[in-house]
This record gives C-alpha cells, sequence and structure tokens, in this order.
C-alpha cells in the first residue's frame, strides 16, 4: 500500500447527508431514530478520520494514525459537546506534553526516578479530574495520558522527547480539528434542542412531583418520581455544560440556567414539606381549614393544568390567594394545628411561586432570550411570594459535591499501579515495556473516573481482540493490495463505520473504542506500508499485557466498594449537617443542590449494591431537610434583639441553640440514635415553641415556622400533638 501521495480524489459529504435525509423518514420510531443517529454519527466520525489522516500524510507527520485515534476519541453525538471535547483535549494534550518536556530531560539517568515522576503527575492529573466533574475534567484526563504516551517510550531515550512531543501535538491538533469541524458543519446535531426537550421532561417530572405532594401520597410511587427529579437535574447539568458550545445564535445565558436549577432543586425537599403536612391534617380527627382545602383542590388541578398559558394566567393569582389565607390563618391561630395549616399555606405560596418561576424561565430558554433575557429573567421570574433563600439577587446553580480524600484515593491507587508497573519493565528490560506501561498509564487516567473501573477496562479489551484480528486481516491480507488513497478509504469503511456505530451507543462505547483505537495502530496506516509481523506480534503482546494488569492493578488499588462508597456519602452528610446546626456550612440555595447532587451520585450506587432504595434515599432526603432548617433556624435565633421579652430575659435565644446544639451531637461522628432521642428533641421544640407562642417578640411567627419546619424534618413523630398542642 502507498499513501505517500494520496490521490486527490476525495470523500465529500453528499452520500452523508442522503443517507441522513432516507434515515430522518424512519424518526417517527425511536429505535429507528437511535439506529439513524448511530449511522449518522459514524459516517461523520470516519469522514473526520479520513481527512485527519490525508492532512497528516499531506504533511509528512511520521505517524499520522494518531490524527485518526484522536477523531474517534474526541467525537461525540452532538456538534458542541464535540467542540468541547476537542478544546479541552487540545489544551490537555499541550499541558501533558509541556510536562513530559520537561519531566523526562531532568532525570535522565535514573529510569525509575522519572517513571515515577510521570505516574505521580498521571495521578495528581486523575485527583484534578475527579474534584472537578465537569466537562472541564476532560482536560486533566488528557494531560495526564498523554504524558504517560509521550512520557514512557522515551524514558531511555530522552533525546528525542521534544522531537516526538512536537509531532504528537501536530498529529493531535489535526483530528481534533477535523473533528470539530465535521461535527459542526456537516448535519450538525445541536446540543439546545436536546437540552430543552429534557428540560421540559423535566418540568413535567417537578408539576408530577407536585402533585403527589398536593394529593398528600406517600410511597414507592412519590418516592420515584423524587429520585427522576434528582437524576433530571444531573442530566440536565450534564447537557448544559455543553451549550456555550453549540453552533446556534443564541444559547440560554449561565444565570438563566441557575435560576431554574435553584427553583428545580428547592421544589424537591419542598414536595416533602407539603405531602407531610397535608398527610397530618388529614389525619384522625384533623382536617385542614375550609378555605385551605378548597386551595388545595384548585391548585391541584393548577398543576395537572396541560397548558402553560392558562397555569400562567392562575399562578399569580393563586399566590396572592394563598398569602392571604396564610395570614388569616395565622392570626387567629390559637392551636398547634392552626399554626401548621398557616406553616402549610406558606410552602404552597412556595411551591406555586416555584413552578410558575420554571414555567417562565423555560418560555426565555426556548425563545433563546441569550443574555438580555437573562437579565429581565432575575426580576421577572421571582414572584412576590419568593422563598427566602431564593431572595439573593446570585443565582447558585448546581453545585456538584467533591470529596478530595475519595479523590486522592483513586489517584493513589493509579500511581502505585503504573510505578509497579514501571518497576517490572525496567526490571525485566522487555523492549515493549515503554509502550505496555504508557497504555497503562491511559488506562489509569481514561477509565479511573468510576468506583469500580475494572469492568470498562474488559469491556476495552474484549474491543481490543476484535480490533487485533480485523488489524492482521487488514496489514497481511488486505492493505498490500491497495494503491491509492481512495481505495484505502473504500477498504477501511466497513469495519470503521460498523465500530463507530456502535460507539455511539453507551452501552457498546468502550468495546468501540477498543476496535477504532486498534485497527489504525496495528495496521500500519502510516506514510508507507510496512507488513511487519514480528513488530504488530509485540505491539499486541504490549497492549494485552498492559489493559490485563490493568484490570488487576485497578480492581486492587483503584476500585472503591458500592457500600463504601455509600457509606461515605451517609457520613458526609451527617458531618455537614451537624455543621449547619452549629452555624457553619454554606447557605441554604448551595446546601439543597449539594445534597441534589449527593441524591444524584447515590442513584446509580444503590443500584448496583441492592440495598432497599428507600431506606438510604429517605436518609438523604432527612438529612436535607434537617439541614436546611437547622441553617435557617440558627440564622434566625442569631439575628433576635438581645432583648426578646421581659419575661424571657434571652431565654429563648439560649433555649434555640441548646436545642440546635443537641441535634448537632445526634449528627455527630459516632451518635447513636434511639426513639427516646428522638422524643427528646421533639419535646425540646414543643418546650420552645410553647414558650415563643406566648412571647412578644417580632420574629415569633417566623420563628414558629422552622420550628415546624425542624420538627417534621427530624422524623415521623414531629408529626403528634398537632390538634391540641400549644
Amino acid at each position: 500500500m502507498r499513501t505517500e501521495h494520496p490521490s486527490n480524489r476525495h470523500f465529500t459529504t453528499t452520500g452523508i447527508a442522503a443517507i441522513a435525509r432516507v434515515c430522518a423518514l424512519q424518526s417517527g420510531n425511536p429505535a429507528l431514530r437511535a439506529d439513524a443517529d448511530a449511522l449518522l454519527f459514524s459516517m461523520k466520525s470516519f469522514a473526520a478520520a479520513m481527512l485527519a489522516y490525508y492532512i497528516a500524510l499531506r504533511a509528512g507527520l511520521p505517524k499520522p494514525f494518531w490524527a485518526i485515534l484522536t477523531v474517534y476519541i474526541v467525537s461525540q453525538s452532538s456538534a458542541g459537546a464535540s467542540l468541547s471535547r476537542g478544546v479541552y483535549r487540545f489544551a490537555g494534550t499541550i499541558v501533558g506534553a509541556v510536562a513530559t518536556v520537561v519531566i523526562v530531560p531532568c532525570f535522565v539517568n535514573d529510569p525509575i526516578v522519572c517513571s515515577m515522576v510521570l505516574a505521580c503527575w498521571n495521578g495528581l492529573c486523575l485527583y484534578l479530574s475527579l474534584l472537578d466533574r465537569t466537562a472541564r475534567a476532560y482536560a486533566f484526563v488528557l494531560s495526564g495520558y498523554t504524558a504517560s504516551l509521550i512520557g514512557f517510550p522515551s524514558v531511555f531515550n530522552p533525546a528525542a522527547i521534544f522531537d516526538t512531543a512536537s509531532v504528537r501535538v501536530q498529529e493531535i491538533s489535526i483530528g481534533i480539528l477535523c473533528a470539530i469541524l465535521v461535527h459542526r458543519f456537516v448535519l450538525p446535531k445541536r446540543m439546545t434542542g436536546q437540552f430543552t426537550a429534557k428540560l421540559s421532561a423535566t418540568l413535567r417530572d417537578a408539576r408530577r412531583l407536585a402533585g403527589d405532594a398536593l394529593r398528600g401520597s406517600s410511597g414507592q410511587e412519590t418516592r420515584r418520581d423524587r429520585d427522576r427529579l434528582a437524576a433530571d437535574l444531573l442530566a440536565l447539568q450534564g447537557l448544559a455544560g455543553y451549550l456555550p458550545y453549540d453552533p446556534v445564535p443564541a444559547t440560554p445565558s449561565l444565570e438563566t440556567l441557575q435560576l431554574i436549577h435553584d427553583r428545580l432543586a428547592r421544589l424537591l425537599p419542598l414536595a416533602t414539606e407539603v405531602e407531610d403536612r397535608i398527610r397530618v391534617l388529614r389525619t384522625g380527627h384533623n382536617r385542614p381549614p375550609d378555605e385551605l382545602a378548597a386551595l388545595l383542590d384548585e391548585m391541584g388541578r393548577w398543576v395537572a393544568a396541560a397548558d402553560a398559558a392558562e397555569r400562567d394566567a392562575i399562578a399569580i393569582r393563586l399566590i396572592d390567594r394563598t398569602r392571604t389565607v396564610r395570614t388569616r390563618i395565622a392570626a387567629d391561630a390559637v392551636t398547634a394545628g392552626d399554626r401548621l395549616a398557616a406553616n402549610l399555606a406558606g410552602h404552597l405560596a412556595e411551591m406555586i411561586g416555584l413552578l410558575h418561576d420554571c414555567d417562565r424561565l423555560e418560555r426565555i430558554i426556548v425563545r433563546r432570550g441569550a443574555r438580555r433575557g437573562a437579565r429581565t429573567s432575575t426580576a421577572a421570574a421571582r414572584p412576590p411570594d419568593a422563598a427566602s433563600h431564593l431572595r439573593s439577587s446570585r443565582a447558585t446553580g448546581y453545585v456538584y459535591h467533591r470529596d478530595p480524600w475519595m479523590a486522592a484515593r483513586a489517584a493513589l491507587g493509579a500511581v502505585a499501579g503504573i510505578v509497579i508497573g514501571c518497576a517490572f519493565w525496567i526490571w525485566s528490560a522487555w523492549p515493549e515495556g515503554g509502550l505496555a506501561v504508557s497504555i497503562l498509564g491511559v488506562c489509569c487516567a481514561l477509565f479511573g473516573n468510576v468506583d469500580t473501573p475494572a469492568p470498562n477496562v474488559v469491556k476495552y479489551m474484549i474491543g481490543s481482540v476484535v480490533g487485533v484480528a480485523i488489524s492482521l486481516i487488514y496489514s497481511f491480507v488486505i492493505l498490500p493490495r491497495v494503491t491509492d488513497f481512495a481505495g484505502l478509504v473504500a477498504v477501511l469503511a466497513p469495519a470503521f463505520l460498523i465500530a463507530g456505530s456502535l460507539q455511539a451507543r453507551p452501552p457498546a462505547t468502550y468495546m468501540a473504542l477498543g476496535i477504532t483505537l486498534t485497527i489504525p495502530i496495528l495496521s500500519g496506516l502510516g506514510a508507507t506500508y510496512a507488513g511487519d509481523f514480528a513488530g504488530s506480534l509485540n505491539s499486541v503482546i504490549a497492549l494485552f499485557a498492559a489493559t490485563g494488569f490493568a484490570v488487576v492493578s485497578m480492581s486492587l488499588f483503584q476500585t472503591i466498594p458500592v457500600d463504601a462508597a455509600i457509606g461515605r456519602l451517609l457520613r458526609v452528610n451527617r458531618q455537614d449537617v451537624r455543621r449547619r446546626a452549629l452555624g457553619g456550612g454554606p447557605d441554604e440555595a448551595h446546601w439543597t443542590s449539594l445534597m441534589i447532587d449527593r441524591t444524584a451520585l447515590l442513584l446509580p450506587r444503590l443500584r448496583l449494591s441492592g440495598k432497599p432504595h428507600p431506606d438510604v434515599l429517605d436518609d438523604t432526603l432527612h438529612h436535607l431537610r434537617v439541614g436546611h432548617a437547622a441553617g435557617r433556624l440558627y440564622q434566625a435565633i442569631h439575628h433576635i434583639d438581645g432583648n426578646d421579652g421581659a419575661n424571657n430575659s434571652g431565654q429563648i435565644g439560649c433555649d434555640g441553640f441548646e436545642l440546635l446544639t443537641a441535634i448537632a451531637l445526634r449528627f455527630g461522628p459516632g451518635s447513636r440514635v434511639g426513639p427516646s432521642d428522638a422524643t427528646a428533641l421533639h419535646r425540646r421544640i414543643e418546650t420552645l415553641m410553647a414558650r415563643i407562642a406566648d412571647s412578644p417578640i417580632k420574629d415569633r411567627v417566623l420563628l414558629l415556622d422552622l420550628l415546624i419546619d425542624l420538627r417534621f424534618a427530624l422524623g415521623p413523630s414531629g408529626a403528634v400533638n398537632w390538634e391540641s398542642g400549644r
């Protein structure tokens, strides 16, 4: 096969467009639509790969197959995601190449130390990527495995490190550029459409959860809707990260996205607050006041209305009516049940405001109001009942849970595995050891972002087995008969189109990468044909030795048992609840969003563990509600005037801080909570509520509301004695 002077006959996008139009006709069936999307992605990726290969050949680069590899690593299902991945890959490649050029010459006389420093660099990059958890984390991953790819094979040949790094950056840059251009300008799949569709589905889930709460129902259906909303928020955030890179005239501003997230995040615990109160008011001899019962019925119809314009017309009137009902009930409140009804009315007003905000913000996003729309949304989307924790002019947005200890554990595991591999390579003087360790470093960086990375490496190995078989057929049967570039494209198309189609399907992505990343290297897609069977065999041995050792190493050093990961999240929750009860921790919106993210992290782990979902997720919701109520109560007590009434002489403040200290002890390390402890806390709350109800302090109503919130958040025993209690 000769490819030094490729033919000027060159593929075009006409065929891609024609097939895409045919596939679009079958879009009515979701399965066929998925197949059509996968085929279109595969064709665009192959076109970009061949374009990158052609340019790399014309540029005279020594290993043009790196351009093909880069295209398949960068390519994503949408234009925005491909551009984002390309930008971060380029940044990571530059940083990794510079780090390698600095590290290798500094330890030219000590291969062991040089290998250990490269391993530590890989571990540091993995640590930073695990802490980041945004699309930007890909840059850290690339910094690590670029250093592995360039650095380890150069440990015994440091003189060529600069040239190696330079040409590798050029080859990768060509692949990045071609992938971005093809996915952006050839039948681009825009992320904005996916985001708005997901947002609409999320708002439907939010209204369904609100409807569950208004019915006062409980059980599996409510839990499922709650879990779905938490997962929706994480998925929305994942899509939103790519919106700035989408090829559309205007995308939603960051502030608009943060505002809608804040409201949806607050709705999740608020629905449980409303549900608990309605159930208590309908239990036994209790019944809500007639005007509140009528309001609940009207709200139920409002939430169920399918027409957004109809909901918008009614929302403000409902808010005003709810506030009026709350004021009237609170003014005439005598018993604890009356105060509970007033508290419920306040939460209902907040729920209406949140859902109304979400409808209005969705319209802003759909209209692509961009930055001007975002500036008006801050005021326009803030109804008169806006919750106190949303009154700040600054939106919070999605808050990621970051655990430095767990990230460090995974990073140190990667370092240990790479160092052991380097020690064996240098001790054995294995000629292909540098290649094997570089592949090991790539596996540790690329697959190390999950609790149990070994299964993903196994999938990659399976794909590599297929890729090796295809490569040997190409290298020694087909490619020797190819005489020009057009013929090369034709013979490569079947394998790459099938593998690319698999890559677009998440369950098969890692296996497909094993195929698409193996064929270009082992088939010898260089400037000229060089059918070296011995060289290919040595590379195959290095590949499987590295990936096999990666499975063992990552199982031993980088795997976090799923039960341990769940337990760690729950312990961190308890620690943060304790901090909030003592006046520390983030503000309410930040706290709510953080706990929503932790809930979303628990969902896949619970499915793997086989633990009962309701118990663990109910614990997380319990932590969220207690932390929210305790933090707000601390702030309210802290701002009470020093003289809170002649008959109290500061006793309310002292009792309030003692209550919060007792809650902090309950959530402290090693605490064992029994029924008597919970009962004691509720008695403290009842005593404090009675004292506040009889006091003349100006914040009396606010404090009573917060104590009711805390009483319900602490558990079922908070829902007793509302009929006659003071």
